[in-house]
C-alpha cells in the first residue's frame, strides 16, 4: 500500500477527537504486499502469500439504472498461500499504529481451500502469540470470536450461520474498553463480550489452513492514544492556565537526537531540540531567556530517581521588574506540579 488515506473527525458530543484511516490496496501494484504490513503466521507452518489482485467487487452506490454494471473490477488483498497445515494461521499485520477503542470493517470473500474456507480480522494483537480474532467459515458454517493467549486458543464463541463462498459479506468489529462487539453482514449474531486480556494492540487480516481468502473495503475509526507526555503537558495546563506554551522534549530511545515529544502548539511536535535542551537533558542545567513580552524557562523533568528524562520549556509572561531568579522559581512550581506524576521515563516518553 504506497499510501494509506487519513482523515479526522469530531464528534460534537464528544470531548475527544476521532480518526479514521481507509485502506486503498488499489495504490499497491498487483502482485505486491501493501506497504505498512508485515506477513507473520500464528501457529504452524510459514507465513502467508499475501499479495493485492484484481476482482469483481459491487460498486459502492447502487446503480443507478438496471442495465448499469453490478460488478466492477478492484484491487483487493488475497491471502494466496494454500498451507493445509491444519494449525497454520496466516497473518498480515499492520505496524503503523496501535489502537484501543476503535470500530473496524471490512468486506471479505472466501475464495478456496479444500481443508478450510475461512476469512477474519485478528486485532489487538501483542504479537502472533497474544491476540483477539473474529473469523468465519464458509465450510464450517460459523461465526466466531476467539483468544491466543501464550499461544493458547480459548474456546470460540459465536453462532453457527451459513457464509456463502465466492460471495462477498461485511465484517464489523467493535472495541470500547473490555467490551466487544461483531456483526456480520450488518447483523448483531450474539450478544457484545467483555474480555480486559488485551487493552490495545495492532490490527490484521487472517485466514486459516489453505484457506484463499479477498479482502477489500477496509477501514477503522478510532480514538487516538494520547502520549503520555503529551497527556502530561495538558494535565499541567489545566492547572496553570495562564502560561503562555508549554513543550517537553526527550531523546530517541534509539539515538541520541532531542525532539519535541509534547506542546500546546500540535504543529510543532517532532522539532529538533537545541543545544540549550540537550545540556538540559545532559547536564541538568537549568536555562532563562527573556522576550519582549515573556520569558521562557528551561528545566530538567526528573524520575524518581533523580535522572533527567525529560526536558521542559515553560513560556511565561513576564512583569516589570522580574528577575531571573523569579522566573525560574515561579517555572519550578510548575516542574514540581509535573513531577509528582513522573516515577519512570516510561510515564513520559512511550
Amino acid at each position: 500500500m504506497r499510501k494509506t488515506f487519513f482523515c479526522v473527525w469530531l464528534a460534537l458530543a464528544l470531548p475527544v477527537v476521532g480518526a479514521e484511516l481507509k485502506f486503498d490496496f488499489s495504490e499497491t501494484p498487483t502482485g505486491q504486499t501493501p506497504d505498512g504490513f508485515r506477513s507473520a503466521v500464528a501457529g504452524d507452518g510459514r507465513p502467508g502469500e499475501w499479495k493485492v489482485v484484481m476482482d469483481d467487487v459491487p460498486p459502492a452506490l447502487e446503480p443507478l439504472t438496471h442495465t448499469a454494471p453490478k460488478l466492477s473490477q478492484r484491487a483487493v488483498l488475497a491471502q494466496l498461500s494454500r498451507d493445509a497445515t491444519d494449525e497454520h494461521f496466516p497473518l498480515l499485520i499492520y505496524e503503523k499504529e496501535t489502537f484501543a477503542d476503535f470500530t473496524l470493517k471490512t468486506k471479505f470473500k472466501t475464495v478456496g481451500g479444500g481443508v478450510e474456507q475461512m476469512a477474519g480480522l485478528a486485532f489487538r494483537i501483542q504479537d502472533e502469540k497474544n491476540f483477539y480474532v473474529v473469523r468465519a467459515s464458509s465450510l464450517g458454517n460459523s461465526f466466531r470470536f476467539y483468544k491466543v493467549v501464550k499461544g493458547q486458543r480459548a474456546a470460540p464463541i459465536g453462532p453457527t450461520v451459513t457464509i456463502p463462498s465466492g460471495v462477498w459479506h461485511e465484517m464489523t468489529v467493535e472495541c470500547k474498553g473490555t467490551q466487544i462487539r461483531f456483526t456480520l453482514d450488518g447483523k448483531e449474531l450474539f450478544p457484545p463480550l467483555g474480555d480486559s486480556t488485551f487493552a490495545q494492540g495492532k490490527i490484521g487480516f487472517w485466514t486459516k489452513s489453505d484457506s484463499v481468502s479477498y479482502f477489500y473495503d477496509t477501514d477503522i475509526t478510532y480514538v487516538p492514544r494520547i502520549a503520555p507526555a503529551q497527556a502530561l503537558l495538558d494535565g499541567t495546563l489545566e492547572k496553570y492556565s495562564r502560561l503562555l506554551g508549554l513543550k517537553i522534549y526527550a531523546k530517541d530511545r534509539d539515538t541520541d537526537n532531542v525532539h519535541m515529544i509534547a506542546s500546546n502548539v500540535k504543529s510543532e511536535l517532532g522539532q529538533a531540540g537545541t543545544d540549550t535542551e540537550q545540556n538540559v537533558l545532559k547536564k541538568g542545567a537549568v536555562y532563562c531567556g527573556f522576550g519582549k513580552e515573556s520569558v521562557a524557562v528551561v528545566l530538567p523533568l526528573r524520575d524518581q530517581n533523580g535522572d533527567p528524562v525529560a526536558a521542559v520549556r515553560v513560556i511565561m509572561k513576564t512583569f516589570m521588574g522580574q528577575t531571573e531568579q523569579n522566573a525560574i522559581v515561579r517555572a519550578t512550581d510548575v516542574i514540581k506540579y509535573m513531577q509528582e506524576r513522573v516515577h519512570t521515563v516510561d510515564d513520559v516518553v512511550q
